[in-house]
Parts: C-alpha cells; sequence; structure tokens
C-alpha cells in the first residue's frame, strides 16, 4: 500500500537530511570557535610585541603639534635651540616654495627616515619634511613634492663646520633647496668632492682652550715687544758704536762740544715702548673678537622652564610621565602593572607616592642633563601647583635614550642615600640584554625597582637626597672667558722672560760679531782719545791690522775733509804721504805681509802717522805722540824719565797723561809699559832702538818722522 503526503508529495529520505544539516552545525561551530581563539590571541600577542614595534605614538603627537603648527621645536634643548627660535625656522621654511614641515627633536629620537614617512602617514598632508637636531639637518623626506631634499641635506653636512648650529644648517638647505634639482646635485657632488680631497670646513667658533692660549699669545706680546724696544734699541746702539769699523766717520774739523740730546729724543724710545704696548692692549681685543663658544642664543626664562612645567603637569594627573616625543618605551601591560606598584607601594607602611619620568636628559636641557636638579625641579613645581605642602615622594628619573635610571628621595621614610647610590647595577644601568633591546627593558628594570623599594628599610624620620647644585646658566655656558684673563696672566711673565732672552741673544751675536771684527781688524782710535788699553808688546799681526786701520781711517777721512781749511788739510795729507811711502802706497797692507814697509818698527810709525793725520784734519797739531808707548796717543807734557833698569840715565820724553801721571805717582811702572816690539829670535827691542827706523827721531816730534819718514821709504 502506497503511502501518500499532504499535496501529493513523496515523503522525504530523513537520515540523508539530518546527516547534512549535521554537517552544517559541525563547521558553523568551528568557525566560531577558531574566530573567538584568534580574537582572544590578538590582545596578547599585541602585549606581548615590543613597545617599539607598536604604532608609533612619537609620530602621531609629532603630527599633531604639526597640524597646529608646520614648525615644532622641542622644549628639551633650550641651551642649545630654544623654542623662541621657532618664527626663525618659520621664516627660513617660506623660502623653500613648497610647503614644509619642520621638526627639532633631540638627537637620537628615533630613526629619522622612518620617523618623518610614520608622521607624514599620520598628518595627512604632502610637502617637504624637515628633521633637525643640535647639529643641523639630520634628515629631509619630499613627499608629494619635487625638490632635491637628499642633496641639500648632503650639500649642509659637507659644507659646514661641525659648530655651524641648527639654524645656519636649516638656512644652506632652504637655499640649496631654492636652487633646484640640477644646480642642488651639482652642489652636493662638489661639496663631497671638496671634502673627499681633504679641505675640511673651517670651525666658526672657538673653544675655552683657543681662548687661553689668544689669551697666553697677548700677555707674551704684550710684554715682550715692549720690552724688545725698551732694551734692545738702546743696547743694539751701544754695541753697534763699540763694533769696529774699517772706515770711521770722521766729525767735522768745526767740530763744537755735542749739546745734550733734546729732551723728546730720549723719551723717544720709552714713548715708542709704550705706545706699541697700547696697540697691542687695543687691537688684540679685535684681532681675537670671539665672545661665544657657540651659535646658541640666549634662551628666555620660558625657554628654561618648559619642558619641567610640562613634566610636571602631567605627573599632576598621572604618576608616570612618559615623554610623547621620543620613542615609547613602555606598553600598556608594563605601564598598568607599574601603576599597581606605585599605588600599592604608596598604601604600604613607610611609603608614599612615586613619581615616574621617562624622559631624554642631555647637556643642552634645562637642568645641564642633570637628573638630580630635573627631579628636583619637578618637584618644586609640583609642590608649587598643587598648593598643599611639599610633594614629597620618591622620584624615578628614566631616560628613553639611554636606558639609565636614577632614583632620588624627597621625604619619605626610606633611605635616600641607598636609593642614590646603591641601586643595583641592572636597575640603573641595564645588563647585556638591556643593552641590545630597543626599549632598554625599561618596564622589566621599572618592575625591579618597585620591588627594591618595596623591600628598602624604612626610617624614623623623612629622609631627602639633599639639594643639588646649580649648573652655569646659559649666557655663562656659552661665553668665552675674557681676553685678559686666564692663561694672560703667565704669558706676561713668559714674554718678559722671552725679552731678556732675546737680548741675551743678541748679546752672544754682537760680542761674537765684534770678536770677529777686531780679530780681523782692531778698531779705529777716535780722532784725539787716548788708547790706555794698548799692548805694550804688540804682536806684528796685531801692528799689521791696525796699521791698515788707521790707514784706511785716514784716507776716508781726507776725502771727507772740509776744503776750506788749507793749513790743517795739507799737514794731514803731508803725515798720511809719509805713511803711505813708508808701505810703498800699498793701503791695503794686511794682505802684504812680506812687502816693503811691513817689519814692526815702519808699521809702528804707519800707525803714529795715520792717526797723526786725522788729528790734524780734526785741528789738534799737536806734533809730539807718547814717547812711552806711541799706540797711547798724543802727548800732553814732558818728563825726565827712566826708562831702562840699567843705571841711572834718565832721557825727556813727551808723555801721554796716564804715563805722565805715573811719571810722578809711579815712575817705575813707566818701564813695563815702554813699548817693545819683536825682535831677531823672539827677543824683545825698544821700538826706537832697531837700526835705520824713522822711529828712533819720534821723541823730536812727528814732523820729524815725517822727514825721516820721506828719507828712508822704499817709495821715495
Amino acid at each position: 500500500m502506497t503511502t501518500l503526503t499532504t499535496a501529493g508529495r513523496a515523503p522525504a529520505d530523513h537520515t540523508a537530511s539530518g546527516a547534512f544539516r549535521l554537517l552544517l552545525a559541525l563547521c558553523g561551530l568551528t568557525a566560531l570557535l577558531l574566530t573567538s581563539a584568534n580574537l582572544a590571541a590578538a590582545p596578547a600577542r599585541a602585549a606581548d610585541a615590543p613597545a617599539a614595534s607598536r604604532p608609533s605614538g612619537q609620530a602621531t603627537y609629532l603630527a599633531d603639534r604639526l597640524r597646529e603648527n608646520p614648525v615644532h621645536v622641542t622644549d628639551q634643548l633650550p641651551r642649545e635651540i630654544p623654542c623662541s627660535m621657532a618664527p626663525d625656522f618659520a621664516r627660513l621654511a617660506e623660502r623653500t616654495g613648497v610647503p614644509t614641515y619642520v621638526l627639532v627633536l633631540p638627537g637620537q629620537s628615533g630613526s629619522g627616515g622612518e620617523l618623518l614617512t610614520a608622521v607624514h602617514d599620520r598628518l595627512g598632508r604632502d610637502g617637504l619634511f624637515v628633521l633637525l637636531d643640535e647639529s643641523g639637518v639630520r634628515e629631509a623626506a619630499a613627499y608629494g613634492v619635487r625638490v632635491p631634499a637628499e642633496a641639500a641635506r648632503t650639500t649642509t653636512v659637507f659644507e659646514l663646520p661641525y659648530d655651524a648650529g641648527p639654524l645656519r644648517s636649516f638656512e644652506l638647505f632652504v637655499d640649496v633647496v631654492a636652487q633646484g634639482t640640477e644646480k642642488a646635485e651639482a652642489r652636493a657632488d662638489a661639496a663631497r668632492e671638496k671634502l673627499r680631497d681633504g679641505s675640511e670646513p673651517k670651525s666658526m667658533y672657538i673653544g675655552p682652550s683657543d681662548r687661553q692660549n689668544q689669551s697666553f699669545v697677548t700677555g707674551i706680546a704684550l710684554t715682550a715687544v715692549p720690552l724688545t724696544i725698551l732694551l734692545l734699541t738702546p743696547y743694539v746702539r751701544r754695541a753697534r758704536r763699540r763694533l769696529p769699523r774699517a772706515t770711521p766717520t770722521r766729525p767735522k774739523a768745526d767740530r763744537r762740544p755735542t749739546a745734550p740730546r733734546p729732551k723728546w729724543r730720549r723719551l723717544l724710545v720709552p714713548g715708542l715702548a709704550l705706545a706699541t704696548a697700547g696697540a697691542i692692549a687695543l687691537t688684540a681685543p679685535l684681532v681675537f673678537d670671539q665672545t661665544k663658544r657657540g651659535p646658541a642664543p640666549l634662551p628666555t626664562s620660558g625657554d628654561m622652564t618648559a619642558r619641567v612645567e610640562r613634566v610636571a603637569k602631567g605627573l599632576a594627573q598621572d604618576p608616570v610621565y612618559v615623554d610623547p616625543e621620543s620613542p615609547r618605551m613602555l606598553d600598556e601591560a608594563q605601564l598598568s602593572r607599574l601603576h599597581d606598584r606605585i599605588e600599592r607601594f604608596g598604601g604600604s607602611e613607610g611609603g608614599g607616592p612615586v613619581y615616574v619620568t621617562v624622559v631624554p636628559h642631555l647637556p643642552e636641557d634645562e637642568s645641564a642633563g642633570d637628573e638630580e636638579l630635573f627631579a628636583a625641579a619637578v618637584r618644586a613645581n609640583l609642590t608649587k601647583a598643587g598648593r598643599g605642602g611639599e610633594a614629597d615622594g620618591v622620584y624615578v628619573v628614566a631616560d628613553p635614550l639611554d636606558g639609565y635610571i636614577d632614583v632620588f628621595n624627597h621625604g619619605l621614610r626610606v633611605e635616600s642615600h641607598r636609593l642614590q647610590f646603591d641601586l643595583p647595577d641592572f636597575i640603573s644601568y641595564g645588563d647585556d640584554r638591556a643593552d641590545e633591546a630597543d626599549d632598554h627593558l625599561l618596564g622589566e628594570r621599572l618592575d625591579a625597582l618597585m620591588t627594591y623599594l618595596d623591600k628598602s628599610p624604612r626610617t624614623d624620620e623623612p629622609t631627602t637626597s639633599g639639594d643639588p647644585a646649580r649648573p652655569l646658566s646659559p649666557k655663562a655656558e656659552n661665553s668665552l672667558p675674557p681676553l685678559f684673563a686666564t692663561d694672560f696672566w703667565p704669558g706676561l711673565f713668559v714674554g718678559a722672560v722671552a725679552a731678556l732672552l732675546l737680548l741675551g741673544l743678541v748679546a752672544v751675536v754682537l760680542g761674537i760679531v765684534g770678536a770677529v771684527l777686531r780679530r780681523r781688524r782692531p778698531a779705529a782710535v777716535p780722532v784725539g782719545a787716548l788708547d790706555p788699553s794698548a799692548p805694550s808688546e804688540p804682536s806684528t799681526a796685531y801692528l799689521r791690522r791696525t796699521a791698515g786701520t788707521a790707514l784706511d781711517a785716514a784716507a776716508q777721512a781726507i776725502e771727507e775733509a772740509d776744503l776750506g781749511n788749507e793749513t790743517t788739510l795739507a799737514l794731514a795729507w803731508d803725515r798720511f804721504e809719509a805713511a803711505m811711502f813708508l808701505v810703498d802706497g800699498d793701503i791695503d797692507i794686511e794682505r802684504s805681509s812680506g812687502a816693503p814697509g811691513t817689519d814692526p818698527a815702519t808699521l809702528l810709525a804707519v800707525i803714529v802717522l795715520a792717526r797723526a793725520s786725522r788729528n790734524a784734519l780734526d785741528g789738534d797739531t799737536n806734533d809730539r805722540c807718547c814717547g812711552i808707548n806711541p799706540l797711547h796717543g798724543p802727548a800732553a807734557g814732558r818728563r825726565h824719565v827712566r826708562v831702562s833698569a840699567e843705571g841711572n840715565r834718565r832721557r825727556m820724553l813727551p808723555l801721554c797723561p796716564l804715563c805722565l801721571d805715573s811719571a810722578t805717582a809711579a815712575p817705575h811702572e813707566l818701564r813695563e809699559r815702554m813699548l817693545t816690539l819683536p825682535g831677531p829670535a823672539g827677543s824683545r827691542v825698544p821700538y826706537d832702538e832697531p837700526d835705520g827706523s824713522p822711529l828712533s827721531v819720534l821723541r823730536d816730534g812727528i814732523s820729524r818722522l815725517v822727514s825721516a819718514a820721506r828719507e828712508s821709504s822704499p817709495a821715495r
């Protein structure tokens, strides 16, 4: 029998239909479980990922700042790039001709190229993006515009010295961008090639050591030059007069006693020395005119407090402040755990507030890189803003750039010294793992710090880390020492010593020159002067040199003589001519050894006649010279003297003033002063005894010597 269903359809196969529905239900359940598992695992993976690999909160924050103003200058570098410089960067950015966005951040604040790309993506605007740090243009990238960004950046690197500063670097960057792509790339290549050839840009500023060198040189010059003028000029003048001359200048026949030098001439050298010292003192500051160590402008008080106020404002709302301008080092899980640990420590016995700041610390910041000073400034600002007493607590200062952690206690009952100086190295500096990690393992190390705080011994009374030393003001830090300070004072002493050493050196040189000249040719005796130092036993060589000098001096004097006085000129000429007769007309007898007229007696006669010739030109017609030693010069009188040790025979001889005095006071000295000449076999004979010598008549006067010379000369 056939069973019919309603509507006349055959009954379905219930077994196959149920299996199909069961299969669909199982597939849906599997898909639901997989989806739930993925959703549950996603937060876990996000929590496990390093903070640096998650979407950058740094880029988001910077993009927001550029949305408000296309130029953002960090408040973390007030000593080098204060925030008040933002209008200067904005004015330069307008010259590029394209929308330009400028970020001025501390160095090491993330990868430059990646950071600019992330900021551009979050800002959503095309243009030229430029990243600068303390040294200058660090990175540049163009998005949606055609400008030679990389060529301009390369030019700033190779054309500018390291101390040019960020504003000067950005100015050059803008100028190169404005030149166009072709010229910019050519300029970059030229700058790169120039540096490759070893031509580095010259530094624009100097440091304290350079200023000390300038002060030292100024001190040396300020004493060495005037003292050299003051000491060396008169010394050289006097030494020059003492140097022997081959042809000394003859005074005029109408010479009168010289009047004293005018006062202004006596003061000329001291005045010149004083004027030189004044000139050096006035020009040194113009030559060494540097006053600053670097290009940083003077920050305002607002520039110096901007970051501390920003951090304090953040800590007033959250005990953990993470710098939004720096790379993110703590993820949400780490921040949540750190907040829990801080809350538990605050409720523990002897515990209290803990303030954690994750901000960079650099020499260019408001505290000059001093973490303790920064923590004290933040506490003071919190206290001022809270108006409810001191903002006591433990202040933790973590640096996201180098990963260092410092802890300072202000007012809690924990050992401040232990926190500040006895922290484990892993907490303070990290280990090898921390050095390799992008986040320096700050989350793990801060958690270890909280454990260390929990276990720290409590004290009976609140303690504090103390008051830190204040750093130099930006003005004092960027200013060079005065030129007339530091090594200027030692330079004065060294300059005086150098002047004395130079004087000694000149004295030695002039002494050597004088000795050489005197050895080659003795100095001519001045007209009418005595020569008490003349030797009583001269050698033939000495006589030859002295005779040559006397002849040269007489010849020069006759050439320069006043032709109007014929009497003295004739007398001088007779005496000079007689001397020339004795040497056979050869005035250069120094080179005529062995020639006629070069025996000792003749040479002595030549000396006497040549000197008498010069004396005649000077108006001295004295016809006699010293009979004891004719080299002494003109006679002043006659005396009966005994010049021989044998017998009591005395002789009437003309005497110079020196011998005249000795004839009265010490007659025996005259025998020792009696001039003797080299004789045969090395003996010595009195000058007037050699056979055939014209000197035998010298006691009768120079006129008789002139006649005898004419009669006995080879040139007669």
